[in-house]
Protein backbone atom coordinates (compact mmCIF):
# COMPACT_ATOMS: atom_id res chain seq x y z
CA UNK A 1 0.00 0.00 0.00
CA UNK A 2 2.90 2.34 0.77
CA UNK A 3 4.29 1.63 -2.69
CA UNK A 4 1.19 3.25 -4.17
CA UNK A 5 1.79 6.36 -2.08
CA UNK A 6 5.48 6.65 -2.99
CA UNK A 7 4.95 9.68 -5.29
CA UNK A 8 3.19 11.53 -2.46
CA UNK A 9 5.99 10.67 -0.04
CA UNK A 10 8.65 11.85 -2.51
CA UNK A 11 6.77 15.13 -3.04
CA UNK A 12 6.61 15.62 0.74
CA UNK A 13 10.36 14.99 1.04
CA UNK A 14 11.00 17.49 -1.76
CA UNK A 15 8.80 20.11 -0.07
CA UNK A 16 10.61 19.65 3.26
CA UNK A 17 13.96 20.04 1.49
CA UNK A 18 12.71 23.23 -0.15
CA UNK A 19 11.45 24.46 3.21
CA UNK A 20 14.94 23.86 4.59
CA UNK A 21 16.43 25.77 1.66
CA UNK A 22 14.17 28.79 2.15
CA UNK A 23 14.66 28.84 5.94
CA UNK A 24 18.44 28.60 5.63
CA UNK A 25 18.51 31.28 2.93
CA UNK A 26 16.50 33.66 5.09
CA UNK A 27 18.85 33.15 8.05
CA UNK A 28 21.97 33.44 5.89
CA UNK A 29 20.98 36.76 4.32
CA UNK A 30 19.74 38.23 7.61
CA UNK A 31 22.93 37.40 9.53
CA UNK A 32 25.71 37.71 6.93
CA UNK A 33 28.53 40.22 7.23
CA UNK A 34 27.92 42.65 4.36
CA UNK A 35 31.48 44.01 4.51
CA UNK A 36 33.00 40.54 4.26
CA UNK A 37 30.69 39.70 1.34
CA UNK A 38 31.60 43.00 -0.37
CA UNK A 39 35.31 42.16 -0.09
CA UNK A 40 34.70 38.76 -1.74
CA UNK A 41 32.64 40.43 -4.45
CA UNK A 42 35.35 43.01 -5.15
CA UNK A 43 37.93 40.23 -5.41
CA UNK A 44 36.04 38.81 -8.42
CA UNK A 45 33.82 36.14 -6.84
CA UNK A 46 30.74 36.07 -9.11
CA UNK A 47 28.48 34.37 -6.59
CA UNK A 48 29.52 36.87 -3.93
CA UNK A 49 28.63 39.69 -6.31
CA UNK A 50 25.20 38.17 -6.89
CA UNK A 51 24.62 37.54 -3.19
CA UNK A 52 25.69 41.09 -2.31
CA UNK A 53 23.35 42.54 -4.95
CA UNK A 54 20.46 40.47 -3.58
CA UNK A 55 21.21 41.60 -0.01
CA UNK A 56 21.06 45.22 -1.18
CA UNK A 57 17.40 44.67 -2.20
CA UNK A 58 16.38 42.85 0.97
CA UNK A 59 12.62 43.59 0.73
CA UNK A 60 12.25 41.78 -2.60
CA UNK A 61 14.50 38.96 -1.38
CA UNK A 62 12.57 38.33 1.84
CA UNK A 63 9.21 38.48 0.02
CA UNK A 64 10.36 35.77 -2.39
CA UNK A 65 11.68 33.59 0.44
CA UNK A 66 8.48 33.87 2.48
CA UNK A 67 6.26 33.16 -0.54
CA UNK A 68 8.30 30.09 -1.46
CA UNK A 69 8.48 28.84 2.13
CA UNK A 70 4.75 29.18 2.69
CA UNK A 71 3.93 27.41 -0.58
CA UNK A 72 6.06 24.34 0.22
CA UNK A 73 4.91 24.21 3.87
CA UNK A 74 1.25 24.36 2.88
CA UNK A 75 1.90 21.74 0.20
CA UNK A 76 3.58 19.30 2.60
CA UNK A 77 0.78 19.79 5.15
CA UNK A 78 -1.94 19.22 2.55
CA UNK A 79 -0.32 16.15 0.98
CA UNK A 80 0.48 14.77 4.42
CA UNK A 81 -3.15 15.11 5.51
CA UNK A 82 -4.43 13.33 2.40
CA UNK A 83 -1.84 10.57 2.78
CA UNK A 84 -2.48 9.85 6.47
CA UNK A 85 -6.28 10.04 6.11
CA UNK A 86 -6.04 7.46 3.37
CA UNK A 87 -3.83 5.24 5.56
CA UNK A 88 -5.45 5.72 9.00
CA UNK A 89 -8.93 6.98 8.33
CA UNK A 90 -10.45 9.51 10.76
CA UNK A 91 -7.27 9.61 12.91
CA UNK A 92 -5.17 10.46 9.87
CA UNK A 93 -5.64 14.24 10.15
CA UNK A 94 -4.39 14.27 13.76
CA UNK A 95 -1.47 11.97 12.99
CA UNK A 96 -0.57 14.08 9.95
CA UNK A 97 -0.53 17.30 12.01
CA UNK A 98 1.86 15.81 14.58
CA UNK A 99 4.19 14.11 12.08
CA UNK A 100 4.36 17.00 9.59
CA UNK A 101 4.88 19.57 12.36
CA UNK A 102 7.79 17.61 13.84
CA UNK A 103 9.38 16.98 10.43
CA UNK A 104 9.09 20.59 9.27
CA UNK A 105 10.25 21.94 12.63
CA UNK A 106 13.37 19.73 12.78
CA UNK A 107 14.35 19.38 9.12
CA UNK A 108 12.72 22.46 7.60
CA UNK A 109 13.44 25.10 10.28
CA UNK A 110 15.78 24.41 13.20
CA UNK A 111 18.52 22.37 11.50
CA UNK A 112 18.93 24.46 8.31
CA UNK A 113 18.78 27.74 10.22
CA UNK A 114 21.43 26.56 12.67
CA UNK A 115 23.74 25.56 9.82
CA UNK A 116 23.17 28.80 7.90
CA UNK A 117 23.80 30.87 11.03
CA UNK A 118 27.28 29.33 11.35
CA UNK A 119 28.19 29.91 7.69
CA UNK A 120 26.00 32.82 6.49
CA UNK A 121 28.22 34.13 3.69
CA UNK A 122 28.92 30.68 2.25
CA UNK A 123 25.27 29.65 2.25
CA UNK A 124 24.17 33.01 0.83
CA UNK A 125 26.54 32.49 -2.11
CA UNK A 126 25.33 28.90 -2.50
CA UNK A 127 21.65 29.85 -2.54
CA UNK A 128 21.98 33.06 -4.57
CA UNK A 129 21.50 31.68 -8.14
CA UNK A 130 18.24 29.80 -7.44
CA UNK A 131 16.70 32.51 -5.25
CA UNK A 132 17.62 35.06 -7.92
CA UNK A 133 15.71 32.95 -10.47
CA UNK A 134 12.68 32.81 -8.17
CA UNK A 135 12.78 36.59 -7.68
CA UNK A 136 12.42 37.02 -11.44
CA UNK A 137 9.63 34.41 -11.65
CA UNK A 138 7.72 36.05 -8.79
CA UNK A 139 8.25 39.63 -10.02
CA UNK A 140 4.50 40.37 -10.37
CA UNK A 141 3.78 39.11 -6.86
CA UNK A 142 6.75 41.01 -5.40
CA UNK A 143 5.50 44.17 -7.10
CA UNK A 144 2.12 43.83 -5.37
CA UNK A 145 3.83 43.32 -2.00
CA UNK A 146 6.17 46.30 -2.55
CA UNK A 147 3.17 48.56 -3.24
CA UNK A 148 1.44 47.21 -0.15
CA UNK A 149 4.56 47.95 1.91
CA UNK A 150 4.66 51.54 0.62
CA UNK A 151 0.98 51.97 1.53
CA UNK A 152 1.50 50.62 5.05
CA UNK A 153 4.59 52.80 5.53
CA UNK A 154 2.65 55.85 4.39
CA UNK A 155 -0.27 55.07 6.71
CA UNK A 156 2.04 54.49 9.68
CA UNK A 157 4.22 57.47 8.70
CA UNK A 158 7.42 55.43 9.04
CA UNK A 159 10.69 56.77 7.68
CA UNK A 160 13.57 54.47 6.95
CA UNK A 161 16.89 55.64 8.38
CA UNK A 162 19.68 53.83 6.53
CA UNK A 163 22.52 55.81 8.12
CA UNK A 164 24.83 53.94 10.47
CA UNK A 165 24.99 55.51 13.93
CA UNK A 166 28.22 56.03 15.83
CA UNK A 167 27.18 53.33 18.31
CA UNK A 168 26.61 50.85 15.47
CA UNK A 169 29.99 51.70 13.98
CA UNK A 170 31.70 51.15 17.35
CA UNK A 171 29.96 47.76 17.68
CA UNK A 172 31.13 46.88 14.17
CA UNK A 173 34.72 47.70 15.14
CA UNK A 174 34.44 45.59 18.30
CA UNK A 175 33.10 42.69 16.24
CA UNK A 176 35.97 43.02 13.77
CA UNK A 177 38.43 43.05 16.67
CA UNK A 178 36.88 39.92 18.20
CA UNK A 179 36.99 38.14 14.84
CA UNK A 180 40.68 38.95 14.51
CA UNK A 181 40.22 41.09 11.39
CA UNK A 182 42.00 43.93 13.18
CA UNK A 183 44.34 43.75 16.16
CA UNK A 184 43.98 45.58 19.49
CA UNK A 185 46.12 48.59 18.49
CA UNK A 186 44.33 49.02 15.16
CA UNK A 187 40.98 48.75 16.93
CA UNK A 188 41.97 51.43 19.46
CA UNK A 189 43.14 53.74 16.67
CA UNK A 190 39.90 53.31 14.71
CA UNK A 191 37.75 53.85 17.82
CA UNK A 192 39.69 57.02 18.63
CA UNK A 193 39.09 58.23 15.08
CA UNK A 194 35.34 57.60 15.38
CA UNK A 195 35.12 59.44 18.72
CA UNK A 196 37.42 62.22 17.49
CA UNK A 197 34.66 64.32 15.93
CA UNK A 198 32.84 64.65 19.28
CA UNK A 199 35.87 66.04 21.14
CA UNK A 200 35.95 69.73 22.06
CA UNK A 201 38.94 71.89 22.90
CA UNK A 202 37.96 71.99 26.58
CA UNK A 203 38.24 68.19 26.73
CA UNK A 204 41.95 68.11 25.88
CA UNK A 205 43.37 71.52 26.83
CA UNK A 206 46.32 72.08 29.14
CA UNK A 207 44.87 74.25 31.96
CA UNK A 208 46.28 77.71 32.66
CA UNK A 209 47.80 76.63 35.98
CA UNK A 210 50.12 74.31 34.04
CA UNK A 211 51.13 76.87 31.42
CA UNK A 212 54.69 78.10 31.16
CA UNK A 213 54.81 81.57 29.62
CA UNK A 214 57.08 84.60 29.54
CA UNK A 215 56.31 88.27 29.79
CA UNK A 216 56.77 90.53 26.81
CA UNK A 217 59.12 92.52 29.09
CA UNK A 218 61.25 89.48 30.00
CA UNK A 219 64.94 89.61 29.27
CA UNK A 220 66.43 87.21 26.78
CA UNK A 221 68.27 85.51 29.64
CA UNK A 222 64.95 84.85 31.38
CA UNK A 223 63.44 83.51 28.16
CA UNK A 224 66.45 81.25 27.56
CA UNK A 225 66.11 79.94 31.11
CA UNK A 226 62.41 79.18 30.54
CA UNK A 227 63.26 77.23 27.37
CA UNK A 228 65.94 75.27 29.23
CA UNK A 229 63.79 74.42 32.26
CA UNK A 230 60.58 73.59 30.40
CA UNK A 231 62.15 71.69 27.46
CA UNK A 232 59.36 73.18 25.32
CA UNK A 233 59.98 74.28 21.76
CA UNK A 234 57.36 77.06 22.02
CA UNK A 235 56.42 79.49 24.79
CA UNK A 236 53.46 81.80 25.21
CA UNK A 237 54.20 85.49 25.50
CA UNK A 238 51.88 87.69 27.59
CA UNK A 239 51.52 91.37 28.41
CA UNK A 240 50.96 92.15 32.12
CA UNK A 241 49.35 88.76 32.94
CA UNK A 242 48.53 85.38 31.39
CA UNK A 243 45.02 86.58 30.44
CA UNK A 244 46.60 88.88 27.85
CA UNK A 245 48.48 86.52 25.55
CA UNK A 246 50.07 88.48 22.73
CA UNK A 247 51.99 85.82 20.86
CA UNK A 248 54.04 82.64 20.69
CA UNK A 249 57.83 82.44 20.52
CA UNK A 250 59.48 79.49 18.80
CA UNK A 251 62.81 78.13 19.99
CA UNK A 252 64.22 78.02 16.45
CA UNK A 253 63.49 81.74 16.05
CA UNK A 254 64.96 82.59 19.45
CA UNK A 255 68.25 80.80 18.87
CA UNK A 256 70.49 81.23 15.84
CA UNK A 257 73.74 79.60 14.82
CA UNK A 258 75.61 82.13 16.95
CA UNK A 259 73.42 81.81 20.05
CA UNK A 260 70.48 83.99 21.05
CA UNK A 261 69.06 86.12 18.24
CA UNK A 262 69.91 89.83 18.35
CA UNK A 263 66.40 90.70 17.09
CA UNK A 264 63.92 92.30 19.50
CA UNK A 265 61.31 89.96 20.97
CA UNK A 266 58.47 91.71 19.13
CA UNK A 267 60.01 90.74 15.77
CA UNK A 268 60.21 87.00 16.44
CA UNK A 269 56.90 86.30 18.15
CA UNK A 270 54.02 85.02 16.01
CA UNK A 271 50.36 85.88 16.39
CA UNK A 272 48.41 83.36 18.48
CA UNK A 273 45.19 81.62 17.47
CA UNK A 274 42.33 82.16 19.91
CA UNK A 275 39.48 79.65 20.14
CA UNK A 276 36.37 79.01 22.22
CA UNK A 277 36.29 76.03 24.66
CA UNK A 278 33.54 74.33 22.62
CA UNK A 279 35.51 74.43 19.37
CA UNK A 280 35.49 70.96 17.82
CA UNK A 281 38.94 69.39 17.84
CA UNK A 282 38.47 68.18 14.25
CA UNK A 283 37.84 71.79 13.15
CA UNK A 284 40.74 73.01 15.27
CA UNK A 285 43.10 70.58 13.55
CA UNK A 286 42.17 72.06 10.16
CA UNK A 287 42.55 75.58 11.58
CA UNK A 288 46.05 74.87 12.88
CA UNK A 289 47.03 73.27 9.58
CA UNK A 290 45.75 76.18 7.50
CA UNK A 291 47.54 78.71 9.74
CA UNK A 292 50.71 76.60 9.96
CA UNK A 293 50.53 76.88 13.73
CA UNK A 294 51.03 74.39 16.55
CA UNK A 295 49.31 76.15 19.46
CA UNK A 296 45.82 77.56 20.01
CA UNK A 297 44.91 79.60 23.08
CA UNK A 298 41.54 78.68 24.62
CA UNK A 299 39.72 81.70 26.06
CA UNK A 300 36.60 81.95 28.21
CA UNK A 301 33.56 84.16 27.65
CA UNK A 302 35.32 87.10 29.34
CA UNK A 303 38.43 86.86 27.18
CA UNK A 304 40.57 85.29 29.90
CA UNK A 305 42.94 82.42 29.21
CA UNK A 306 41.62 78.96 30.07
CA UNK A 307 44.54 77.03 28.65
CA UNK A 308 46.09 75.91 25.39
CA UNK A 309 45.67 73.09 22.89
CA UNK A 310 48.70 71.97 20.91
CA UNK A 311 49.03 69.88 17.78
CA UNK A 312 50.55 67.16 19.95
CA UNK A 313 47.46 67.15 22.20
CA UNK A 314 45.27 66.56 19.16
CA UNK A 315 47.45 63.77 17.74
CA UNK A 316 47.54 62.02 21.13
CA UNK A 317 43.75 61.71 21.01
CA UNK A 318 44.21 59.59 17.89
CA UNK A 319 47.37 57.59 18.53
CA UNK A 320 47.71 57.70 22.32
CA UNK A 321 50.39 59.30 24.48
CA UNK A 322 53.45 60.62 22.64
CA UNK A 323 56.50 60.59 24.89
CA UNK A 324 59.73 62.38 24.10
CA UNK A 325 63.08 62.18 25.80
CA UNK A 326 62.19 64.95 28.26
CA UNK A 327 58.79 63.65 29.35
CA UNK A 328 58.46 61.92 32.70
CA UNK A 329 56.26 58.90 32.19
CA UNK A 330 53.81 58.71 35.07
CA UNK A 331 51.05 56.18 35.32
CA UNK A 332 47.81 58.06 36.11
CA UNK A 333 46.27 54.81 37.36
CA UNK A 334 48.11 52.61 39.87
CA UNK A 335 46.58 49.48 41.41
CA UNK A 336 47.96 49.04 44.93
CA UNK A 337 46.03 45.85 45.73
CA UNK A 338 43.01 44.00 44.29
CA UNK A 339 40.59 46.63 45.65
CA UNK A 340 42.71 49.79 46.09
CA UNK A 341 43.87 52.28 43.47
CA UNK A 342 45.94 55.48 43.50
CA UNK A 343 44.71 57.73 40.72
CA UNK A 344 45.93 61.02 39.27
CA UNK A 345 43.46 63.85 39.88
CA UNK A 346 43.89 64.93 36.23
CA UNK A 347 42.50 61.61 34.94
CA UNK A 348 39.45 62.30 32.78
CA UNK A 349 36.19 61.66 34.56
CA UNK A 350 34.91 59.64 31.58
CA UNK A 351 37.84 57.21 31.90
CA UNK A 352 37.22 56.94 35.65
CA UNK A 353 33.53 56.13 35.09
CA UNK A 354 34.32 53.59 32.38
CA UNK A 355 36.79 51.69 34.56
CA UNK A 356 34.60 51.51 37.67
CA UNK A 357 31.27 51.25 35.78
CA UNK A 358 29.63 54.21 37.45
CA UNK A 359 27.46 57.00 36.05
CA UNK A 360 27.06 60.65 36.99
CA UNK A 361 25.81 63.60 34.95
CA UNK A 362 28.69 65.82 36.05
CA UNK A 363 29.98 68.86 34.19
CA UNK A 364 33.57 68.28 35.29
CA UNK A 365 36.20 67.04 32.86
CA UNK A 366 38.72 65.65 35.36
CA UNK A 367 38.39 63.35 38.36
CA UNK A 368 39.65 66.10 40.67
CA UNK A 369 37.05 68.52 39.32
CA UNK A 370 34.29 65.96 39.87
CA UNK A 371 35.37 65.40 43.49
CA UNK A 372 35.19 69.16 44.15
CA UNK A 373 31.79 69.25 42.45
CA UNK A 374 30.51 66.41 44.63
CA UNK A 375 31.93 67.83 47.87
CA UNK A 376 30.96 71.41 46.91
CA UNK A 377 34.29 72.75 48.21
CA UNK A 378 38.05 72.51 47.84
CA UNK A 379 38.76 69.48 50.03
CA UNK A 380 41.70 68.95 52.33
CA UNK A 381 43.98 65.93 52.14
CA UNK A 382 42.37 62.99 53.92
CA UNK A 383 38.75 63.97 53.27
CA UNK A 384 36.65 61.25 51.72
CA UNK A 385 33.17 60.20 50.63
CA UNK A 386 31.45 57.14 49.19
CA UNK A 387 29.85 56.87 45.79
CA UNK A 388 28.73 53.96 43.62
CA UNK A 389 30.30 51.31 45.85
CA UNK A 390 33.60 53.22 46.02
CA UNK A 391 35.38 54.92 48.91
CA UNK A 392 37.09 58.00 47.44
CA UNK A 393 39.78 59.78 49.49
CA UNK A 394 41.75 62.89 48.58
CA UNK A 395 45.33 61.72 49.03
CA UNK A 396 47.30 64.78 47.91
CA UNK A 397 46.34 68.39 47.12
CA UNK A 398 48.54 71.25 45.96
CA UNK A 399 47.62 74.86 45.18
CA UNK A 400 43.92 74.04 45.59
CA UNK A 401 44.27 71.29 42.99
CA UNK A 402 43.70 67.61 43.69
CA UNK A 403 46.85 65.71 42.69
CA UNK A 404 46.24 62.16 43.91
CA UNK A 405 43.10 60.22 44.86
CA UNK A 406 42.85 56.89 46.66
CA UNK A 407 39.91 54.75 45.54
CA UNK A 408 38.84 51.60 47.39
CA UNK A 409 36.22 49.24 46.00
CA UNK A 410 33.86 48.43 48.86
CA UNK A 411 32.92 44.79 49.22
CA UNK A 412 29.23 44.20 48.68
CA UNK A 413 27.69 42.54 51.74
CA UNK A 414 26.41 39.05 51.02
CA UNK A 415 22.71 38.56 51.75
CA UNK A 416 22.18 36.95 55.15
CA UNK A 417 20.43 33.63 55.21
CA UNK A 418 17.05 33.64 56.87
CA UNK A 419 17.61 31.99 60.25
CA UNK A 420 13.96 31.04 60.42
CA UNK A 421 14.39 28.51 57.61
Amino acid sequence: MLANELPSILIMVFCILMSAYFSATETAFSSLNAIRLKVLADSGNRRAKLAYRLSENYDKLISTILIGNNIVNIAVASIGTLLFVKLYGDMGATISTVVVTVLVLIFGEITPKSVAKDFPEKFAMFSAPFINLLIHVLTPVNFIFSQWKKLVSKLLNTQEDSKMSQEELMMLLEEAQRDGSIDKDEGALLKNAVEFRDLEAQDILTPRVDLIAVSVDSTKEEIAESFTESHFSRLLVYDDDIDKVVGVIHQKDFYTGNGVTPKPLQEIITQPIFIHPTEKVSDLLKLLQSNQSHIAVVIDEYGGTLGIVTMEDILEELVGEIWDEHDQQEEPFQQLDPHTYLIDGDLTFDDFCSYFHIEDDADSVSLGGWIMERMEKVPAAGESFEYGGLSITVEEISNNRIQKVRVVQLEQPEPEEDSRK
